[in-house]
């Protein structure tokens, strides 16, 4: 089941998923966690918080029209495969189509290029090095 959620919601499995476990909950914050307009989406297997992702306001650069930033987006590793992170992301841009959001982009992952050309996301930007985290490629998807 998918639910809206909040920031602190989303941090455990962040910090679990995305840095190791190895950073406070309030190191794995983003700055606009909690802005105008950001959400927070998780998907729940019983009563289990399994798959996040979170939405900030955000535009890239050269791009035009109204525009959010996925961030964040982790699985639980014995829950991947599964389908969790496509039904969050293709409910999101469901829901952003509503809201009369043109594009959702977001930094990527190298290991994780192949999750988002799936759900239908195209790279827009040669490979760069996020310092301590490792390769990425910017990408996005058209929602309108």
């Amino acid at each position: 089941m998918i639910k809206f959620i909040t920031a602190n919601d989303v941090l455990p499995l962040r910090n679990q998923v995305l840095r190791d476990g190895k950073l406070s909950l309030q190191e794995c914050r983003f700055p606009n966690d909690d802005a105008d307009g950001a959400f927070h989406l998780g998907y729940y297997k019983d009563d289990d918080l399994v798959c996040i992702a979170s939405f900030h306001p955000m535009g890239y650069e050269g791009f035009e029209g109204k525009a959010y930033q996925l961030r964040g987006m982790a699985t639980a590793p014995e829950y991947r495969g599964r389908g969790y992170g496509n039904m969050l992301v293709n409910f999101a841009i469901t829901y952003l189509r509503g809201q009369r959001v043109n594009y959702i982009w977001c930094n990527a992952r190298k290991n994780a290029i192949q999750f988002y050309l799936g759900v239908g996301f195209e790279i827009i930007s040669p490979e760069f090095e996020v310092p301590g985290i490792g390769p990425h490629h910017a990408m996005y998807v058209k929602i309108q």
